[in-house]
């Protein structure tokens, strides 16, 4: 079975439109108070450059912060994890150690079969529904092998007539 190593652009699609909703209008909305109302109070306001580095840093900071929880939402979900409790967990928990608690703690991603395309979790050496061989080994080291090995990388042990019983 082959790891399929997930990219930004595909992880970053896991954001929920509402999501990203809320994180721009509250990106807005921070700007709006910094500059329309907290700066003009001040008597004696700091630079122009130093006052739009403020406002940004807010707003992406509380926008960055409602994504991660959009991520953590759905990505709980597809991972067979209770997501009410870790959407809660990681809002209510201060200083971000809620996410670290999550990322920590989530569950590994399930993959299919290459088989018969049953889902196994990642820790399965055979597939539950026709015993194909997940992990291969090596039958005289014992160590992982890949299917289409020739020679084991680590004994040097011909494998080309153990392919029958990589996929049993």
């Amino acid at each position: 079975m082959s790891e399929v190593k997930p990219n930004i652009t595909d992880e970053a699609k896991l954001i929920p439109w509402w999501a990203i909703s809320l994180a721009v209008l509250l990106f807005a909305g921070i700007q709006v108070l910094m500059h329309a109302v907290l700066f003009r109070l001040d008597p004696h306001p700091a630079p122009l450059a130093l006052r739009i580095f403020i406002g940004f840093t807010a707003g992406a900071a509380l926008a960055f912060f409602v994504l991660l929880v959009g991520y953590v939402n759905r990505d709980a979900r597809r991972r067979e994890m209770n997501v009410a409790l870790w959407t809660v967990l990681v809002v209510l928990v201060p200083y971000a150690i809620g996410f670290v608690i999550y990322f920590l703690l989530r569950q590994p991603l399930k993959s299919t079969c290459p088989k018969c395309g049953a889902v196994a979790d990642p820790v399965f050496n055979f597939c539950p529904k026709c015993k194909f061989n997940l992990h291969p080994t090596c039958p005289e080291c014992h160590r992982a092998v890949r299917a289409g090995d020739l020679y084991c990388p680590f004994c040097a042990r011909e494998l080309a007539g153990e392919t029958s019983r990589f996929s049993v």
